[in-house]
């Protein structure tokens, strides 16, 4: 998915849901910070949007209606390839603070939508924690290409919520220090 391709979904997003204030939280969030141009393939593969809502607390309302509508395998996936996929921001692992450092972009192509995205560090953790090794490859490209220090990582990561699994934690740790190694 490409910058343009997230503001069509975002845009899609919009009407179907009437609330132009979504949150990107998956690996396209990564788009908020910069081009596809400079970012590397395995950072932009993915033909899904993982969209929220900050209001959206234990309430899923709206990303029903965002899946039923043009989610996966329907009319606009099947007409343009790619799609939005909503969910909670509960569903994300993400460090103390994250919300403090959304930030929107400059493109005026997904207006009316108003979207914030994940600051990279914080989707980098988010990834590291859900463990599956697209996102472990995910994060490893952004690394490998300049695009994310390993120190900033770890340092995000050092403040993960208390609750979240120590074995998540030292999942995380782990991996990093293969990194800052490699």
């Amino acid at each position: 998915m490409d910058r343009q391709q997230l503001a069509h979904v975002l845009r899609a997003v919009c009407d179907v849901t009437g609330d132009p204030n979504v949150v990107v939280l998956g690996s396209q969030a990564i788009l908020g910070s910069y081009d596809e141009d400079i970012l590397p393939p395995a950072a932009t593969m993915s033909m899904e949007a993982d969209v929220a809502w900050l209001s959206d607390t234990g309430d899923r309302e709206r990303a029903e209606t965002v899946n039923g509508a043009i989610g996966e395998m329907s009319g606009f996936h099947d007409a343009y390839g790619y799609y939005p996929e909503g969910i909670s921001v509960e569903t994300a692992t993400l460090p103390d603070g994250w919300r403090d450092r959304l930030h929107t972009w400059d493109l005026t192509s997904s207006q009316p939508a108003q979207p914030l995205f994940l600051d990279k560090y914080d989707l980098a953790v988010a990834k590291l924690a859900a463990g599956r090794d697209k996102d472990f490859d995910f994060v490893g490209a952004l690394i490998d290409n300049a695009l994310l220090d390993v120190e900033r990582v770890r340092e995000r990561a050092s403040i993960l919520p208390s609750d979240v699994d120590q074995r998540v934690k030292d999942r995380i740790s782990a991996w990093l220090g293969s990194r800052a190694t490699a």
